[in-house]
């Protein structure tokens, strides 16, 4: 019985041993939603089996008091529950505590004690207006609907954040409203003018530790003003061979500047120092202007303008040519930081207290590649890493600036980032990818072994403005292009070989073939009437006789009877017009012992009397040529003259024709035309 005693009491202890209570839920936290409902959360442990919780709540200052229920308490170790109303009421005061049951036991929290003013959590207010109030510079007015889910009775204190839309930086301002109008006001002060300001609101009620979540965010501008001021700077250049001296100004906007400023434009004006009597002036909307100045010292003059008025004046002396300039800078270096490059200079000169700061691209730059910057009471200058080109060398340069001088300025090279490229001892060269074209780069090889490095020679060089892989392309291409041309027409030769030559070589008309010289008398009229009838425009510009010249061997080429050519023409005859002659030449004929002549159907050659046409040759001459023409007229013979199958060539080409009737055999057989040409 005893042992029997024993072992039961150790399995008693070996249970009891075994057992494990859940955690003791800490850090306990209540919030209230406005008339939503009263949410608790803790914190428990780790546990190591199911456990499930239950909140106990007093409420009514003590005299009510219920557990949260299992459909609002969150099981499975997760440690949150909430009281739905109509159980909810305020002001009030709360007590609560948490306990955590698994299979082996209960585990209590410690008691809290909640004032439901203090937790109280509303909704965030709504922003439907940010805009400035005329008249009234660098303020905006920002108006918001009270929450609606927010005790009326209470004061509800406010958090206004604010930016410019360029800054990531908010600044607060903190402000109470004891009336309870949905619609508030706020005007908020002291901003830039014509800037763009991001605004959000937050509310809570005075007594409660719980601010509301931030309002959607809202954008308003300040009204513009006048021009905020400039920055002005100059480049010298060398002066020309008419001693002129190129100065190029530029300006921008000064340091603290509203970021939408905007100038309508720039006024100029210089004059040489001690003679204002010749001021010159300039107007641009441009950021530069080159100016032209002699070698004496000149005071130079900016200011901008908008609608409402004008900057302070910017102002810049210009040194003379040959004046000298105080040197201060002793030393300068540039060091690369995590995000910047750090300049730093030394200077021997204690009161200059200004200096200028100028960098641009060791390349050939363009003049917006050009920036410079002013820097005060320092000796040092920073840049951000990301507003350099990586792998771009610069040139940086800092001007001491003393009042109205400029001294000697100290120069650098640096650069935000370089390419580092590690090969094996048995590769002596290496092929640099991805470079910029028309771009100086400097290069550097190293050695190195275990106990160091050495830098060899640094070299400097240039890339092309095109690659040579870019030039085999475009005479691949030209090349490509013409070869395939070449073929194009080849293949056409050879299928249409007559219009490849026609296109190449066109026919050349043939005088011999023309038909012309086959065309009869009323044959010619018919086609000449045909030739009018189809161009009636141009039908009065036709029926005119053209002046023609007879060429010098005109009357060795006149195969006629030179007698019957000068026959008499009446003065009645010349008068008449074209149409009448053309009317009349059937019943019109020059007698001839061979031929009767008709008069010319169509001729440019002017008619004259056969006494012009002999006084313009001697006596003797003139009979001589009436025999000479006779003659040959008798040895070419009747047949000869009067032969029709046979077309002349020489007739087809002519421009003067001549019809004659053949009198061999004129009784017997009908008339036989034939055509003389007159070239």
């Amino acid at each position: 019985m005893m042992w029997a005693k024993v072992l039961w009491m150790l399995l008693l202890l070996c249970k009891l041993s075994l057992a494990v209570l859940p955690a003791k839920p800490e850090n306990i936290s209540c919030i209230f939603y406005y008339e939503e409902n009263f949410t608790c959360t803790w914190s428990p442990e780790k546990e190591a089996s199911y456990t499930w919780y239950k909140v106990k709540r007093t409420y009514s200052y003590g005299y009510k008091s219920d557990i949260c229920s299992t459909d609002n308490s969150t099981r499975g170790n997760h440690a949150s529950c909430s009281f739905l109303p109509p159980t909810i009421t305020n002001p009030d005061n709360y007590t609560i505590q948490v306990e955590a049951q698994n299979a082996d036991g209960i585990m209590k929290s410690d008691i809290t004690y909640w004032n439901l003013d203090a937790i109280m959590k509303i909704e965030p207010p709504e922003i439907f207006s940010v805009k400035s109030v005329l008249g009234i510079k660098r303020m905006l007015q920002i108006k918001w609907i009270r929450p609606v889910l927010a005790p009326h009775s209470s004061t509800l204190k406010y958090t206004l954040r604010f930016r410019t839309i360029n800054s990531a930086y908010w600044m607060e301002v903190n402000f109470t409203k004891e009336d309870i109008d949905r619609d508030e006001t706020y005007n908020l002060t002291e901003l830039q003018a014509f800037t763009e300001y991001v605004m959000t609101l937050r509310c809570a009620p005075a007594e409660s530790m719980f601010w509301s979540g931030w309002s959607q965010e809202k954008v308003g501008t300040t009204e513009e003003e006048a021009p905020y001021g400039l920055d002005l700077w100059r480049v010298l250049k060398p002066a020309m061979v008419d001693g002129r001296r190129p100065v190029q100004l530029m300006w921008k906007k000064a340091t603290g500047a509203p970021v939408l400023e905007k100038a309508l434009g720039y006024n100029i004006w210089y004059f040489p120092e001690n003679n204002t009597n010749l001021t010159e002036t300039v107007n641009t909307t441009n950021q530069t202007h080159e100016l032209y100045l002699g070698g004496k010292t000149y005071w130079v003059y900016v200011v901008s303008y908008n609608s409402l008025g004008e900057s302070p004046v910017a102002t810049l002396r210009i040194p003379a040519l040959n004046e000298k300039t105080f040197q201060c800078i002793e030393a300068m270096q540039a060091c690369l930081t995590q995000d910047q490059l750090v300049v730093e200079w030394q200077s021997s000169a204690p009161e200059v207290d200004t200096w200028m700061v100028e960098w641009f691209p060791d390349v050939d730059s363009e003049p917006s590649s050009f920036s410079w910057e002013s820097v005060s009471q320092a000796r040092n200058w920073t840049i951000q890493k990301d507003e350099l080109k990586p792998l771009w060398c610069y040139n940086i340069s800092v001007y001491p600036v003393l009042r109205d001088r400029v001294g000697q300025p100290y120069s650098t090279q640096a650069y935000v980032q370089e390419g580092t490229k590690t090969v094996n001892s048995n590769i002596l060269q290496y092929r640099l990818e991805s470079l910029t074209r028309r771009t100086s780069y400097s290069l550097q090889v190293m050695a190195s072994t275990n106990a160091g490095g050495t830098n060899g020679t640094k070299i400097n060089f240039k890339t092309l403005s095109i690659s040579v892989l870019e030039i085999f392309f475009i005479t691949s291409l030209v090349g490509g292009g013409f070869l395939i041309l070449i073929m194009l027409t080849v293949a056409y030769g050879l299928k249409k070989p007559n219009k490849l030559k026609h296109l190449c070589w066109p026919d050349v008309p043939n005088p011999a073939e023309s038909s012309i010289a086959t065309w009869r008398g009323d044959d010619f009229k018919d086609k000449l009437n045909l030739k009018e009838s189809d161009d009636p425009v141009n039908m009065e510009e036709d029926q005119v006789l053209k002046p023609y010249s007879a060429p010098t061997d005109f009357i060795d080429k006149l195969v006629v009877n030179f007698e019957n050519f000068l026959e008499e023409v009446s003065t009645e005859e010349l008068g008449k017009s074209q149409e009448n002659i053309l009317k009349e030449e059937k019943n019109k004929h020059v007698t001839s012992p061979y031929c009767l002549h008709h008069p010319p159907i169509s001729t440019e050659i002017p008619q004259r009397k056969p006494q012009q046409l002999c006084s313009r040759i001697p006596e003797g001459t003139c009979s001589e040529t009436k025999e000479q023409l006779f003659s040959s007229v008798q040895s070419l013979g009747p047949d000869h003259l009067c032969e029709e199958g046979e077309p002349n060539p020489y007739l087809k080409n002519s421009v003067t024709t001549r019809e004659f009737v053949c009198l061999k055999n004129f009784k017997t057989k009908p008339k036989e035309k034939f055509s003389v040409a007159v070239a």
